[in-house]
């Protein structure tokens, strides 16, 4: 009897500590490995740096008034000018002929003109003693009105064609240097197209490519810091002027003017210059697309990491799409607080979780 009252008892104890485990076991919490970020602004802080190099704001593209060739060429590119300059001059050999071909043309015509005033005053002086008619008188003085209108014509046409020969020259318009030489010697060269092309160096920018996503970085008048890499020392402040309307295909970048204020002489053309942003222009929290969860109505949430226990708690949010992806967090969230980045669909409230350190960018 005893003994049945032994094994009854190990039985119960034995019942007892697997219930023990099973409740242990069901209370002890189950933690899942999650994804997280740090809640924060995208890259859009002063560290971003971008290389270009310096150009001059106005180009002047300089050409030839008629099509003719090209038999000399004063200028090189990277060459100094001056206003009214000579640059490149075409074949004027044609344009002398015609020039002479008027000249000849006038002195006919000033000849005939002679002619045709001195028949007119002497018909004048046979009428008044009778010895001529009216209607000769009238015919006389109509000849030498129209050869007076052909001298005329002949003037206006040596004018245009000693003007034409001026044609032949192209002088600067401007101070600058030439940037570039579009016609050499013995080219043949059109009416309008372009021959020597001269940057004004009164306005120079700093010509960088900023990805397009960094839409904070092309804000007009955003201020940069431009360094020569030549000479780190040697810096100039820079603000945006003008911004491609379209991002380049490849690089997805757009390319950015900055217009420099007073720079160094040390700033010439070509230079390679570094840009870096003065002050942070990106203050809205972002988060990748993974963070964000959304309810039956359409609401956004996301889901906010406890650091001293892992637990996780919904917060509601409100966001809006972010340039290149991502969400712009307008309410709801604080900079610094870790957010899940990863599987938010599957949480539930309190949730405990593991986490390693990633900063949201």
């Amino acid at each position: 009897m005893k003994q049945v009252k032994a094994i009854a008892f190990l039985c119960l104890a034995v019942v007892a500590l697997s219930a023990c485990s099973e409740v242990e076991e069901q209370a002890a919490p189950q933690v899942r490995p999650a994804l997280s970020v740090i809640a924060g602004p995208r890259a859009s802080e002063p560290g971003s740096t971008f290389t270009g190099t310096v150009e001059a704001k106005l180009n002047v593209d300089i050409g030839f008034r008629l099509l003719g060739r090209v038999t000399a060429r004063m200028v090189d590119v990277g060459d100094v000018v001056r206003a009214g300059e000579v640059l490149m001059t075409l074949d004027t050999t044609s344009l002398q002929l015609a020039v002479r071909q008027a000249e000849a043309d006038l002195a006919s015509a000033n000849a005939k003109l002679d002619l045709a005033q001195v028949n007119a005053s002497r018909q004048a002086t046979l009428l008044r003693t009778q010895a001529t008619t009216r209607e000769r008188l009238e015919e006389a003085e109509q000849t030498a009105e129209a050869a007076e209108a052909t001298v005329r014509q002949m003037e206006a046409d040596l004018t245009k064609a000693r003007e034409q020969t001026s044609y032949a020259t192209v002088v600067a318009q401007t101070d600058g240097v030439v940037s570039a030489v579009s016609a050499e010697v013995g080219q043949v060269v059109a009416a309008g197209q372009s021959a020597v092309t001269i940057a004004r160096l009164e306005a120079l920018d700093a010509v960088i490519d900023v990805p397009d996503t960094l839409k904070a970085l092309q804000l007009p008048d955003t201020e940069y810091e431009v360094t020569l890499l030549s000479n780190p020392q040697i810096k100039a402040q820079g603000r945006v002027r003008e911004v491609a309307p379209e991002a380049d295909g490849a690089t997805r970048t757009r390319r950015t003017k900055l217009a420099l204020s007073a720079p160094d002489k040390a700033f010439r053309l070509g230079s390679t210059v570094l840009a870096r942003p003065i002050a942070a222009v990106a203050t809205a929290i972002w988060l990748p697309e993974t963070a964000m969860g959304a309810d039956q109505s359409g609401a956004a949430f996301v889901w906010v990491i406890d650091p001293a226990s892992g637990a996780v708690a919904r917060r509601p949010v409100e966001a809006k799409k972010a340039d290149g992806g991502g969400h712009d967090i307008v309410s709801g969230l604080q900079a610094g607080e870790r957010v899940v980045s990863a599987g938010v669909n599957s949480l539930t409230e309190n949730q405990i979780v593991s986490f390693t350190d990633e900063i949201a960018r």
